[in-house]
């Protein structure tokens, strides 16, 4: 029984876990500034960080989760899920192979 590559059910694990693994990661790159100076903060402060950098936490905290709730952006990142799986139902290889540089010399 073949998959069908442009089928567009999602199924459990996916809307749970491999979804919103894509949201984390396109978060925390469109919050890069906040990570930024959250790591920063906690680089200068060493164990003090906790009280140290409650503020950049906070600022950190605020813009990751306003993607999360993001109806718009749960759809974009559900969108890009679903080209990444039907490129792999239709070739077999996952993206990461996809991704990597081909050797020059054979």
């Amino acid at each position: 029984m073949a998959l069908d590559p442009a089928e567009q059910h999602l199924r459990h694990v996916e809307k749970d876990v491999l979804i919103p693994k894509i949201m984390r990661e396109k978060a925390r790159e469109r919050c890069s500034e906040q990570v930024q100076d959250f790591t920063k903060c906690c680089k200068e402060s060493g164990i003090l960080m906790v009280v140290k950098c409650r503020k950049e936490n906070s600022a950190l905290k605020e813009c990751l989760t306003a993607y999360y709730n993001d109806p718009a952006f749960y759809e974009e990142c559900k969108t890009e899920y679903l080209k990444e799986r039907e490129e792999f139902r239709k070739t077999g290889v996952p993206t990461k192979k996809r991704l990597q540089k081909l050797p020059t010399s054979m």
